[in-house]
């Protein structure tokens, strides 16, 4: 199954990371600097760019992606982050479609991580400002010692099946027309199979059962980890959340293979992007 920012070729050498004199070798030589216009992929002919390291500029904050054919890769932490939804970056959208699967992965982790450092400049615990540490993944305080790390925050997704139809919703923010699994934010103290039945009971009131994995994503916007499950209904009454879902409704595989089909005309809904574990999974469900 190919999913998009998966398959990561970069070897992220933990053992450089916590050896600082090391890390200070990588800095010389012929590392290179992962090119980004703010957090959005900097393409050129369909690949990524990249410069040599002392491009960053002095008193650059860089972080330390991994090696690639022996080369150091860095990238520089933007002066912002992004609190921005995934369908707002329509410049990063049309740059990461012409991207290969490879590139994809590696831009997909250099954006969380940047992204991370930019949001988080400050210790959660005293206020202080914080400092990169372990090639840039961690961040520690000076002031009380506390250490920090890229979060990430595990996020349902799943597919709804009964009688041989979907349950595929919209939120407002999504373009016109377009349709997608439900999902929700995995919450303390429920296992993965729990979130799933409970988003799905809270934002459509349809209860499920016989709830399993698929598949995961990471997914860059800002740092998820896309968890993707299939499970069954019993009763496709729909009670919908109107503070969640503008709209929900049951489709056909008809339906759904009209709409996954390249440029297709008249299909009922527009489905998700081919980058989201979304469009993956509803191509997973019409195969089975």
């Amino acid at each position: 199954m190919d999913i998009a920012f998966t398959g990561q070729p970069l070897d992220r050498a933990d053992h450089l990371r916590r050896d600082p004199a090391r890390l200070a070798e990588l800095l010389q030589g012929d590392a290179l600097l992962l090119v980004l216009e703010g957090l959005a992929p900097a393409a050129e002919a369909g690949t990524l760019r990249w410069v040599p390291l002392a491009e960053a500029g002095e008193g650059a904050e860089l972080v330390f992606l991994g090696l690639m054919d022996g080369v150091p890769r860095f990238a520089a932490v933007p002066q912002e982050g992004d609190p921005d939804p995934a369908y707002a970056h329509q410049k990063s959208w049309a740059a990461m479609a012409l991207l290969g699967a490879v590139d994809l992965a590696i831009y997909g982790a250099a954006r969380s991580l940047a992204d991370w450092h930019a949001r988080h400049r400050f210790c959660a615990r005293c206020g202080h400002e914080t400092h990169p540490a372990k090639g840039g993944w961690q961040r520690d305080c000076p002031a009380c010692g506390a250490q920090h790390f890229p979060r990430v925050d595990p996020v349902a997704i799943m597919l709804v099946e009964h009688d041989g139809c979907l349950l595929l919703g919209r939120q407002p923010r999504f373009p016109p027309r377009r349709f997608s699994a439900l999902a929700g934010f995995v919450e303390p103290g429920e296992s993965v199979e729990e979130a799933v039945a409970r988003e799905v009971f809270e934002e459509a009131g349809v209860r499920l059962r016989d709830v399993r994995y698929i598949a995961s994503q990471p997914w860059p916007f800002p740092s998820q980890l896309m968890i993707g499950c299939i499970g069954r209904a019993d009763d496709p009454t729909l009670a919908l959340d109107r503070e969640e879902l503008e709209d929900a409704r049951w489709f056909t595989r008809e339906e759904i293979e009209r709409a996954m089909a390249p440029g297709s005309d008249g299909a009922s809904f527009l489905p998700p992007p081919p980058q989201a574990i979304a469009h993956t999974m509803l191509r997973w469900w019409l195969e089975q």
